[in-house]
């Protein structure tokens, strides 16, 4: 029987159920192949094309620093870093110079000390915008070509913004992404609101420790409810760096209070970038001297055991610190102990030498800002957001910040409660039992015991019993809300008691919301801004909602509802509002 394979018949083959008799005088061929792929539809072709249609890039601004990232990621792409560093121009190589770093008085010169540091102020009279333009465009070209990857192609941006920002600086902001990247829209994030979308949860209170100024914000239910400043942040932290290391240098303690620390530029004063390098490494916080205070309980107090190889406490401990300053002429190394680096850090955020009635209203210790800022609050409000207090900004990194911060308020608490009246005279009043009146009961000695009803066969005779305030009887139990409790397996919600919890971040908040398409607070529409600019927007409360929900569902009526309401009511959100 012969081995070899002749051409296979005509109805053994598969091309002859399918395209008939004209294919089937055709062999088959001797070698094997691949057969040919069919075009790939658009929606399955490269990545890039659908990163570019669907995906928004998540921009937060701050006077420092501006993160960039796409949104749906952990982290943003890039932190930039605004400095005198990025105004040198191709070809410029004096960074590389031996006396460079030792030259900065004179490029420091004719400016406010650190202004190159700074992207924007919030004093905008009398400043460059066009330079703020300038450097915006510059870094988000670099970023948009060498960090994310991404083309010239119009893209969707979000902007997370803080709730202060001037609207001379949005203006400059919108001019440069809608002129120079051709963005189609732009939507407008709250960081206090952000910042807490970022906690997990929906209300709280965010304490941001800026650059500029630190805000208390209050969030209820992803609104903001109010807004406190105090100008107790990171440029004053600095600036008490700077005076701090002064004294040092010139044999002085870091303590000793001097009304004036001189020229900024003269031989022994420390440049900008070593003070900030001290502040964000050496400085350290204090613990509080005073502890809340705790209700006494019967019996003995319990005795905690103590470690007895413990070290010294950070506070007593006084073994020198050898810092050396080279900016400074001729540059030295100066010893400073441990305890005193908590000194700026205590006189610029506590101020604890004076007393409350001292300060202005925008220069509030902070603990205090945020003890007024919870006695505000409505109660239901305080409720929720004392139980949730956030600390944010790259300021509250340092080490036992947060501790001290959540220490305070929660002595004060303990101190004065949550009345708004305070002073000698209430203390006076408190503490003189003869002008309270009888049977009056203080709101910490709880609420009075509740009479048991009699029996409706008793006597006549038999006494009725007592009368009860009803706002002191205990609830009556639900059954109906007890079984959705059971079924659902809620848990019940934390308030009514102090807590800090952490936040990854207004830009992670910021890049969550974006990927889930959640609304943001204000759309601006590029047509729109080229047609109309700033002037064109309303002001929150004159948008008639009633008429954004009328919409006609007929042909094309969706589509005009959504064009009249675009041309007419646009909104800046809270930064519309005067």
């Amino acid at each position: 029987m012969s081995s070899n394979v002749g051409a296979s018949l005509p109805h053994r083959t598969v091309s002859s159920i399918r395209a008939g008799d004209r294919s089937s005088t055709q062999a088959l061929p001797n070698t094997p192949h691949t057969p040919p792929r069919a075009i790939v539809p658009s929606a399955f072709g490269s990545p890039s094309t659908l990163r570019a249609d669907d995906d928004v890039i998540v921009i937060e601004f701050g006077s420092r620093k501006m993160r960039l990232g796409f949104a749906g990621d952990s982290s943003p792409k890039r932190t930039v870093s605004f400095g005198p560093e990025q105004q040198r121009r191709a070809g410029d190589f004096r960074a590389w110079h031996a006396a460079y770093q030792s030259d900065w008085r004179k490029r420091a010169s004719g400016k406010p000390w650190g202004a190159d540091y700074e992207l924007w102020q919030l004093d905008v009279r009398g400043r460059d915008l066009a330079l703020v333009r300038d450097k915006l465009e510059r870094e988000l070209r670099d970023t948009f070509t060498k960090y994310l990857l991404i083309d010239s192609r119009p893209r969707r941006l979000a902007l997370v913004l803080p709730p202060t920002l001037p609207l001379p600086l949005i203006s400059s902001v919108f001019d440069t992404v809608f002129n120079r990247f051709q963005a189609p829209s732009i939507s407008l994030l709250s960081s206090p609101v952000m910042s807490t979308m970022a906690a997990g949860t929906r209300s709280g209170l965010v304490i941001d420790i800026g650059w500029h100024e630190t805000t208390i914000t209050a969030v209820y239910e992803f609104r903001e409810v109010h807004t406190w400043r105090t100008v107790r942040a990171g440029k004053l932290l600095v600036e008490e760096a700077y005076r701090f290391l002064t004294n040092a240098a010139r044999g002085q303690p870091g303590t000793a209070r001097t009304d004036n620390t001189g020229d900024r530029l003269e031989d022994h004063a420390v440049s900008f970038e070593e003070c900030e390098e001290f502040a964000v490494r050496m400085l350290w916080c204090k613990r509080t001297t005073r502890e809340p205070a705790e209700d006494t309980k019967e019996g003995l107090p319990t005795l905690h055991e103590q470690d007895e190889s413990e070290t010294v406490a950070p506070a007593e401990d006084h073994s020198p610190m050898s810092i050396t300053l080279s900016s400074c002429k001729p540059p030295k190394t100066v010893q400073i102990p441990f305890a005193e680096l908590a000194e700026p850090c205590e006189a610029v955020f506590f101020e604890p030498r004076l007393s409350p009635s001292c300060f202005d209203d925008h220069e509030l210790p902070v603990h205090l800002l945020a003890y007024q800022a919870l006695l505000r609050l409505p109660l239901d409000v305080r409720a929720i957001c004392m139980s949730r207090i956030i600390f944010a900004g790259g300021c509250s990194n340092i080490i036992g910040f947060k501790g001290r911060i959540f220490d305070e308020i929660s002595a004060l608490a303990k101190e004065r409660g949550w009345d708004p009246v305070t002073g000698k005279a209430v203390d006076q009043y408190k503490a003189n039992s003869k002008l309270r009146r009888n049977g009056s009961r203080k709101s910490e000695e709880g609420p009075t015991s509740v009479a048991t009803q009699t029996d409706h066969n008793n006597a006549e005779g038999d006494e009725a019993p007592p009368p009860v305030n009803p706002a002191h009887a205990p609830p009556e139990d639900d059954p109906i809300e007890e079984a959705i409790k059971k079924d659902s397996n809620t848990k019940p919600v934390v308030q009514g008691k102090l807590r800090a919890i952490d936040s990854l971040g207004p830009w992670c908040g910021a890049s969550m919301a974006t990927q889930l398409k959640v609304p943001a607070l204000a759309m601006v529409d590029r047509e729109l801004w080229l047609q109309q600019g700033v002037h064109g927007a309303c002001r929150p409360g004159e948008v008639d909602v009633r008429a954004q929900q009328r919409q006609s569902m007929g042909a094309g009526g969706l589509i005009r509802g959504q064009a009249s309401q675009a041309s007419s009511n646009w909104t800046l959100g809270v930064w519309g509002a005067l």
